[in-house]
C-alpha cells in the first residue's frame, strides 16, 4: 500500500561488531545523505522558482497577463504554506528517501504539463482561460509537493549528525536554496533565451529528474535501517545497550505542539520573515519611489544582500558550533540586533550609494545567521529527534505568514501610490520583535537521553576528528558585556 511505501524504514539486524568497518560505512552514508539532501534541494528550488524566470517572456507572449500570473504565484504560496505544516508532521513518521523523492518527482511533472500546456497554448489548441485555470491548479500542486522537501532533508542531519555538528552541516544546507535559485537564473533562463518560455518549464523538469535520481541514489533513511546504531548511542548523547524509550513519534508530536518555546520560536520567525521580505518585496520599489534610484540601479543594490546572505548562512552554523557551543540564541540575538540596524540604515539613510550598499551587506549576514537559526536549526536543537518534522511544520507556516503580512501600497483616488511611512515603522518593530523572542528560546533537553558528557554540552561526534576550537571564552566574554549579562548568563 501507499501507506506502507513511505513508512519508516524498519530497522535492519545489527551489523557484526567491528569498530573500523562501521565507522567507515557510517561515514559513507551520513556524507551521502548530507549531499542528497543538499543538491536535492537545489533541485528543488529550480522546479520552484522556474515562474521566476519566464514571467516576462510569458507576458510578452500574450499567453497570460500579470494579474493571472499574480494569482498562480499565490496559488503556490498558499499551498506552500499549508503544506509546510502537514508535511513536516508527516515526514517524522515517513521514509525520508521516499517522501522526499515522491515531492520532487510530483512537482517536475507539475512543471513539464505547464510547458506542455504552453505548447498547445501557442498551437490554439487551448485558450487563456484554460491555461490560466490549469496552470493555476498545477502550480498549486507544485507548491504542496515543493513543501516535501525542506523536512526529508533536515531530518536527514538530525538522524545522521549529532548536536556537535548539527550546526555546521545545517549552515552549509541552508545555502542551498541560494544555490538552487542561481542554477534556476542560469539554466532555466538560458533555455527561455534560446527556446522559448514553454521549454522553460521542461528544463526545470528535467532538473527536477536528476534531483529524484541523486535522492533516490544517495539519501538513507536511518542508521538503524542500514544495521548501524543510532547517532545518540555512538556520540554518547545516550548510553549504549540501553532501550531508547522516547516514546511514540505521534504521541512526541503532541509534545512539541505543547511545547512554548517552539511557539515563541515560530513567532520569532513570523517577525524575522517579515523584516525579510520588507526587503526582498519591496526594497527595489522604495530605491525607486522614496530614494530616485533607477530599476537597474536599485535591482544592484538590492541584489547585494542575497549574495552576503549566503556567507551568512553558511558559517552560521559552525561559528554557533565552534565559539558557542551550541547556544545559538545568544548569536540570534546579536544578529538580530544588527538586522534591525541594517533595516535602519537602509530606511532612514538617504540616497547615497555606499550607505545603502553598506547596509545591503550588514543586512544580507544578518539574515542569513537569522532563516539559519530561526528558520529550522534552533527548532531541531529543543525537540526530540523523533519530532523535527513538526517543529519544522510550525515555524515554517509561521514564517510564511509572517512573509505575507508587510504591505506598502494603497489606493487613492483609483491611483497607485505608495505610502512607506506606516510600513517601515511596522519592518523595525517586528524586526525588534524578532531578536528579543530569539533570546528566550534555549536549548533544552525534550527527549529522555541518558548523557555521558557534561550536562548542557554536546557530546563529540567520533567519526571525526576534533578540529573545532574549544568553546567558552568568546561566549564568556559576549556575555559578559552589557546590562543583559546576568539574564544571558542565566539562559546558560
Amino acid at each position: 500500500s501507499i501507506l506502507s511505501f513511505f513508512r519508516k524504514s524498519a530497522p535492519a539486524p545489527r551489523l557484526p561488531k567491528d569498530d573500523d568497518a562501521m565507522m567507515r560505512l557510517y561515514k559513507k552514508l551520513r556524507w551521502q545523505s548530507f549531499i542528497a539532501g543538499t543538491v536535492g534541494y537545489s533541485l528543488y528550488y529550480v522546479c520552484r522558482t522556474s515562474l521566476n524566470v519566464v514571467k516576462k517572456p510569458i507576458l510578452e507572449s500574450g499567453a497570460l497577463d500579470a494579474t493571472q500570473l499574480g494569482v498562480i504565484g499565490s496559488a503556490l504560496l498558499f499551498a506552500y504554506a499549508i503544506g509546510k505544516f502537514v508535511n513536516g508532521f508527516l515526514s517524522d513518521h515517513s521514509n525520508i528517501k521516499r517522501f522526499m523523492a515522491a515531492g520532487l518527482a510530483v512537482s517536475a511533472v507539475a512543471n513539464l504539463l505547464v510547458g506542455l500546456l504552453g505548447f498547445a497554448n501557442g498551437g490554439g489548441i487551448v485558450g487563456n482561460m484554460v491555461l490560466f485555470v490549469a496552470f493555476a491548479v498545477m502550480w498549486g500542486v507544485n507548491g504542496w509537493s515543493q513543501s516535501m522537501g525542506a523536512p526529508p532533508a533536515i531530518i536527514a542531519l538530525s538522524r545522521w549528525y549529532p548536536l556537535s555538528k548539527r550546526g555546521t552541516y545545517y549552515g552549509f544546507f541552508s545555502a542551498s536554496h541560494n544555490l538552487g535559485e542561481f542554477l534556476s537564473f542560469l539554466f532555466v533562463g538560458a533555455v527561455v533565451g534560446f527556446f522559448g518560455w514553454q521549454w522553460g518549464f521542461v528544463g526545470s523538469s528535467v532538473a527536477g529528474v536528476l534531483g529524484v535520481l541523486t535522492i533516490v541514489l544517495l539519501m538513507h533513511d536511518t542508521p538503524e535501517s542500514k544495521g548501524l546504531p543510532p547517532i545518540e548511542e555512538l556520540t554518547g548523547e545516550e548510553t549504549p545497550g540501553t532501550p531508547r524509550d522516547h516514546g511514540k513519534t505521534s504521541d512526541l508530536q503532541r509534545s512539541v505542539i505543547r511545547n512554548p518555546l517552539v511557539w515563541v520560536l515560530a513567532l520569532s520567525s513570523a517577525f524575522m520573515y517579515i523584516s525579510r521580505y520588507a526587503i526582498n518585496g519591496w526594497g527595489v520599489l522604495f530605491l525607486q519611489e522614496i530614494k530616485g534610484y533607477t530599476l537597474a540601479a536599485a535591482t544592484q543594490v538590492i541584489s547585494v544582500n542575497a549574495l552576503c546572505g549566503i556567507v551568512g548562512t553558511v558559517f552560521s552554523g559552525w561559528l554557533s558550533d565552534a565559539f558557542f557551543h551550541g547556544r545559538r540564541n545568544v548569536l540570534a540575538f546579536g544578529f538580530g540586533v544588527l538586522n534591525t540596524v541594517a533595516l535602519c540604515l537602509f530606511l532612514y539613510s538617504g540616497d547615497g550609494l555606499v550607505v545603502n550598499i553598506l547596509s545591503m551587506i550588514l543586512f544580507g549576514v544578518a539574515i542569513g545567521v537569522l532563516i539559519c537559526f530561526l528558520g529550522g536549526l534552533m527548532a531541531i536543537d529543543i525537540v526530540p529527534r523523533e519530532a523535527t518534522g513538526a517543529a519544522l511544520g510550525i515555524v515554517g507556516m509561521a514564517s510564511y505568514v509572517g512573509a505575507g503580512l508587510n504591505s506598502g501600497k494603497t489606493e487613492l483616488d483609483g491611483v497607485t501610490s505608495y505610502n512607506f511611512d506606516s510600513a517601515i515603522v511596522f519592518w523595525i518593530a517586528a524586526s525588534a520583535v524578532s531578536f528579543i523572542l530569539a533570546l528566550f528560546v534555549a536549548k533544552r533537553c525534550t527527549g529522555k537521553p541518558q548523557t555521558t558528557h557534561p550536562p548542557n554540552q554536546a557530546a563529540r561526534d567520533p567519526l571525526q576528528p576534533d578540529f573545532l576550537p574549544p568553546p567558552g571564552p568568546l561566549f564568556r566574554t559576549f556575555a559578559g558585556i552589557g546590562p543583559i549579562a546576568q539574564f544571558i548568563n542565566s539562559m546558560r
